[in-house]
């Protein structure tokens, strides 16, 4: 069994929850995701099964798109309504939708994002959550991101407000709306996160957990699996004959082939190879998905 489920994580659940619950229903230990969710977080969760995990850190397209509460007021030690409250201000009533709606748009483009303490990034080889417990503060370098979108969808509460966000990987949306809530004067946390997006995979592709073990028990659960191909759709594919499929699964080289420099899905048959690249008519491959026979 090999593919890729994409999962609506529940809330409640890490990323790594989610993987462990995959491992039973799947029968198998080869589990891994893309682009990890924290607990308090729902929606898409990519999981890669069997050999698709040599995939993980291949995904081409690794944007995402969330919807986000913004609550401004207040401030916790974690970024969000789970942590412990350090700060609570009353909220102006010059600060309205409109005040949230003028400042956003200075979030948008290139720009530096430090990761919060409470994340898994890891610095000296420890990941930087353990060393917040502790009540430690590391210093952090900060982050190249991209920020696409980010639009006000609704004033759902007094303080409350829902954004819609399309940014890049590496973002951490509670950092973001915390300089949401600095630009407008006043301290901001993220109480809710819904992830609709992770590269090109969507909500409407996702399945509860619920689902899967349905599928499990009706033994439909392979036909909810994407192929390992979808990481790769955006490159283009090239068809090679069983010849050069041979070449391919044994690591040799194939000269002269006709096609210009790049990355490539490769077929055979419309049997997906793997990604394979070609320079100066050299075509070589760069990761196989498919059985060596």
């Amino acid at each position: 069994m090999q593919g890729i489920i994409v999962v609506d994580k529940p809330k409640g659940f890490t990323s790594f929850d989610v993987d462990a619950k995959l491992r039973g229903i799947c029968g198998t230990r080869r589990i891994g995701h893309a682009g990890t969710l924290d607990p308090m977080a729902t929606g898409v969760l990519p999981v890669f099964v069997g050999t698709a995990t040599k995939a993980v850190d291949m995904q081409l397209r690794a944007d995402k798109t969330y919807t986000a509460l913004l609550r401004l007021g207040c401030r916790t030690d974690t970024g969000d309504i789970t942590g412990q409250i350090l700060e609570q201000t009353p909220v102006p009533a010059a600060v309205d939708a409109a005040a949230v709606a003028a400042v956003l748009p200075h979030f948008l483009g290139e720009g530096r994002q430090i990761p919060p303490m409470y994340s898994a990034v890891k610095v000296n080889g420890q990941p930087l959550y353990k060393a917040a417990r502790a009540g430690k503060t590391v210093e952090r370098a900060p982050r190249p991101i991209s920020i696409y979108h980010l639009t006000l969808e609704e004033r759902t509460a007094t303080a409350d407000y829902r954004l819609r966000i399309h940014c890049s990987k590496g973002v951490y949306v509670r950092v973001l709306l915390e300089d949401i809530g600095r630009a407008l004067g006043l301290p901001a946390t993220m109480a809710a996160l819904r992830r609709n997006a992770s590269g090109p995979y969507t909500l409407e592709m996702a399945h509860t957990l619920d689902e899967l073990q349905s599928a499990r028990e009706t033994d439909t659960l392979e036909s909810l699996m994407l192929s390992v191909e979808s990481v790769f759709s955006e490159l283009p594919s090239v068809e090679v004959n069983e010849e050069t499929r041979r070449r391919l699964v044994n690591g040799a080289p194939t000269y002269r082939f006709a096609a210009r420099d790049g990355r490539y899905r490769a077929l055979c048959a419309g049997e997906f190879l793997g990604v394979c690249h070609v320079e100066k008519h050299i075509l070589t491959v760069e990761k196989l998905f498919c059985a060596r026979s």
